[in-house]
């Protein structure tokens, strides 16, 4: 072993070409620009995306990890498709990590969360008022991110990411109708509320409510087909 320096690194200073298409990929199958079941092309895509095939390779790869597609052999890649039963389990996955991160941030910086999902409800809020379902439907998301987010949890946040991808694509995929945008505003306000509070009971027990709900939701729009009821998977 000499005694010279080890070669200086240069600092990362923007994320690499792989988790910005990844990123706009994810985007665009959670809004419904590629429907369930809907076959990717490699040479389309980095043509569109104005890429070179391995970072897109790398960023379909990294979808195929997350959930969001299937790789099916000597055919390609292909965004999944979804059911109810996918519905139940995804919201059961969201309820187990939300809790938990609600729990976090009441034994940790309760004030500083609670500031930065009062700013989140205003987006709800705003949004809402505005009546454009995709807005509201992001300002949604947005609360659900920060609130793991302010837990500290990294794997909570890794976990989170993937669940509210595939909440979007669910909704895209299954559900006609949205909650009221009055009722998403209060729903959100007494989580908030209850975040406030630090009452951890009604805190989680909110979350459970606020899961389900968007469950029968969903189930109402497709009128119960395809579930055997006696399975439910987010048991009440």
């Amino acid at each position: 072993m000499t005694g010279s320096e080890p070669e200086a690194l240069e600092p990362v200073s923007r994320e690499s070409t792989a988790a910005i298409v990844a990123d706009r990929l994810r985007s665009a199958i959670t809004r419904g620009s590629f429907p369930p079941g809907t076959q990717l092309g490699e040479v389309d895509l980095a043509a569109r995306l104005g890429v070179s095939r391995g970072p897109l390779r790398e960023a379909m790869q990294r979808l195929v990890q997350e959930g969001l597609l299937r790789s099916e052999r000597h055919r390609g890649l292909f965004v999944v498709d979804l059911g109810l039963d996918d519905v139940c389990d995804v919201y059961a996955a969201r309820l187990a990590v939300e809790q938990a991160a609600a729990r976090m941030v009441l034994r940790g910086d309760r004030a500083g969360a609670v500031a930065a999902l009062t700013v989140a409800q205003r987006d709800i809020v705003t949004a809402a008022a505005v009546g454009e379902p995709e807005a509201l439907a992001d300002a949604d998301e947005a609360f659900h991110t920060t609130l793991v987010r302010v837990s500290g949890s990294p794997r909570l946040q890794r976990m989170a990411q993937t669940l509210l991808a595939e909440t979007r694509m669910c909704l895209a995929a299954l559900q006609n109708t949205g909650p009221e945008p009055t009722d998403l505003v209060a729903e959100h306000r007494v989580l908030l509320e209850a975040l406030g509070d630090g009452d951890e009971s009604r805190l989680t027990a909110l979350l459970e409510e606020h899961m389900h709900d968007a469950v029968a939701r969903i189930e109402h729009d497709l009128g119960g087909r395809g579930r055997d009821h006696d399975g439910v998977a987010l048991a009440r």
